[in-house]
């Protein structure tokens, strides 16, 4: 297990008992590697074509010598001031066709020429100098990639792109619905960016800029690498991903095939809320996803926090046994790391009272610098969960394009479509009853899960409809909801009722889809002796869809309003398998209450087959020898798990079990048993 952080000793060149401090610290608390140039580009190229390595070099040896290893960053994140002033070009230019100024970070634009000269010549010097050191054990490109810029340069490679795509006017008209408001194209130079003073109303033009400002940086990614592959083909290249709730400018799986390994940067908010479960569950979503990308693959988390963010509202203290909590966490999911931003507090600028792992005080004496030992310390006991997986029997599919668009659909409700929350009502039921889940695109394989979520799924891509429907023919059981079905691949509605390419597979019609305000409200009511045993009456509030019946069986009907009577919850039979139709936005505890029943119809198997106390989640890593099963207790009060009889050994302190376990407050358990 890997355990570290970023590490900027190009802060400190000046404090050289600083960094033989480091030393010292790093070993004491049971760190092994650290993200180390990230930001450098000034220190190692401090003028134009001169070049200062020396300080890398004596920092890598250092390493060598203290069996701490490195993952080797390319500096492309923020390019030096002489840069920018001498050759302009390569600032961004905002969607307001200004260009900005020096300053900030990934302020740059990944078209120009010059900046990727100027990048592909310092890769190459780094990889002939370090490509070979034993410390080195991998490339970690740029960081965060995100953003878009609208130079000269872009346009035309935007108009090119979208040549390469439609190959005629034509056919980018008919894509793009040009003719509403009379905006059709007769030259590719006529095309633009959108703008906030030009076009933004064309939403297939906004879903290609997006697609487009994605296969752009992907491609400035793949520039970077090519020395890198060309000189160093042994070592494994990544780059730091983002929060999906967050941010959504890119479109992650298209670095799938790009990357040798997926890497995130998870920074929650915890403790802002009366529980934690809703935040653990959601973060939990995240580490599914990023785990997802590379088809189960292990990940790492590339940053965290070990105590406080400075950038978010509040900057909140973690409690205590949190850190722990949170770090075995991402490898309960699939991670093989705990890595931190930042492994020292920068003296000054934007992030100097980001938590770190060693504070302005400077030595080990600090609440934050045992929380992080803890987790060293526990890691240190987990070498044989490295290179693991998780094969779970659900799938909930959160695709990024389909984001996009049901964000600029205009409609059905302005004040808040709720995508994202959407996706986390339907995951949080299979965390708190502990059964593992990955977070998929559409495009991915459908074959190896018993269970497939795919709420909202508005956009339909070619082909996935028909996937779908074989899915549900060959045994697996769909839910789907409102809102879905509705748009092809360019935003374009299906032609002859929704839900276009899924209207076979549900079984359903929708005629007509309502929005709902805050005070509107009406209910579900589930029919008597209806196939899930459900029982009684749930709350529906801010969307209802009104569907007729093409062959599924309505098990809940709409209690109130013009449409009353009408079906609200369908099942259809569709050869060996089922596929379920929320059609409102209901409320707890009925996704609850449907996946408890869908879990045991789909033969899903949970982590544990016993009922989890509020809070406490069960997540699976397995070689197929040992299952390692991780209880975690996200509630402030000490919590009892019942066990299914089996016998089992907490790794981290040897105990056994065979009947339940306690979990402490914010409390961990870390439990091997035999694989089935």
């Amino acid at each position: 297990m890997l355990h570290g952080g970023d590490y900027n000793p190009d802060q400190w060149l000046a404090y050289p008992e600083i960094l033989q401090e480091d030393i010292r610290l790093m070993k004491l608390s049971e760190c092994n590697v650290m993200s180390v140039g990230i930001f450098s580009w000034m220190s190692l190229e401090p003028e134009e074509g001169k070049f200062t390595f020396e300080w890398m070099d004596q920092l890598i040896d250092r390493f060598a010598a203290n069996g701490i290893y490195a993952f080797l960053a390319t500096p492309s994140g923020a390019r030096p001031a002489w840069m920018s002033a001498k050759y302009p070009e390569v600032l961004r230019v905002a969607s307001n066709r200004v260009r900005n100024l020096h300053g900030f970070r990934h302020n740059h634009c990944y078209t120009s020429p010059v900046y990727r000269e100027k990048v592909a010549m310092m890769n190459r010097k780094l990889a002939e100098r370090y490509g070979n050191h034993p410390a080195v054990i991998g490339w970690h490109i740029s960081n965060e990639f995100g953003g878009d810029c609208h130079c000269p340069y872009c346009q035309e490679a935007f108009r090119v792109w979208l040549q390469n795509k439609y190959k005629t006017l034509d056919s980018l008209n008919h894509a793009w619905w040009t003719t509403f408001w009379s905006h059709t194209y007769t030259d590719w130079s006529q095309i633009e960016s959108p703008a906030p003073h030009g076009e933004t109303q064309v939403h297939a033009q906004n879903l290609d800029w997006k697609r487009f400002v994605t296969d752009q940086t992907v491609d400035f990614c793949r520039h970077e690498m090519e020395p890198l592959r060309e000189l160093t083909p042994s070592l494994p290249i990544t780059t730091n991903f983002m929060e999906v709730a967050g941010f959504s400018g890119l479109n992650y799986w298209k670095f799938a095939e790009l990357l040798d390994f997926i890497s995130w940067d998870s920074y929650p908010t915890w403790h802002d809320a009366d529980n934690e479960h809703d935040q653990a569950a959601w973060i939990g979503f995240n580490h599914d996803m990023f785990r997802s990308i590379k088809g189960g693959k292990p990940f790492l988390l590339m940053e965290s926090t070990p105590s406080l963010t400075n950038w978010q509202a509040v900057s909140k203290l973690k409690r205590p046994g949190m850190h722990l909590l949170s770090s075995i966490q991402a490898v309960a999911h699939g991670s093989d790391s705990v890595q931190y931003f930042q492994w020292r507090k920068s003296r000054g600028s934007s992030e100097k009272f980001h938590g770190a792992v060693i504070d302005h005080a400077g030595h080990e004496h600090t609440r934050v610098f045992r929380d992080v030992t803890e987790v060293g310390q526990a890691l240190s006991k987990l070498d044989e969960i490295v290179g693991t997986s998780v094969k779970p029997q659900v799938a909930i599919i959160f695709d990024t394009e389909n984001r996009w668009a049901v964000k600029d659909s205009q409609g059905p409700r302005n004040i808040g479509v709720k995508y994202e929350e959407t996706l986390r009502k339907h995951h949080k039921p299979f965390w708190d009853m502990g059964v593992s889940v990955d977070i998929i695109d559409m495009d991915c394989d459908f074959s190896a899960y018993k269970l497939l979520v795919a709420p909202m799924l508005y956009l339909v891509r070619p082909g996935v409809g028909e996937r779908i429907e074989r899915f549900v023919e060959n045994g697996g059981t769909l839910v789907c909801t409102y809102w879905s079905g509705i748009v092809d691949e360019n935003d374009l509605c299906f032609l002859g009722g929704f839900p276009g390419p899924l209207r076979k597979t549900l079984g359903i019609w929708s005629e007509e889809l309502e929005g709902l305000h805050d005070r509107d409200v009406n209910g579900a009511l589930m029919k008597d002796d209806n196939a899930l045993a459900l029982k009684g009456e749930y709350e529906i509030h801010e969307l209802c869809d009104l569907i007729h019946l093409e062959g599924a069986e309505a098990l809940a009907e709409y209690k109130s309003d013009f449409y009353a009577g009408r079906p609200v919850l369908t099942v259809n039979k569709l050869g060996k398998g089922k596929a379920y139709y929320i059609a409102a936005r209901i409320k707890e505890p009925f996704y609850h209450d449907l996946y408890r029943t869908l879990i045991k119809e789909a033969g899903v198997t949970r982590v544990l087959d016993t009922n989890l106390p509020a809070g406490v989640t069960a997540q699976l890593r397995t070689d197929g020898i040992h299952d390692f099963v991780f209880l975690l207790n996200f509630t402030d009060q000490e919590q009892k798990v019942s066990l299914d009889e089996k016998d089992y050994a907490d790794i981290l302190n040897g105990e056994s079990f065979s009947k339940s376990v306690e979990l402490s407050n914010f409390g961990v358990r870390i439990l091997r048993r035999n694989a089935k």
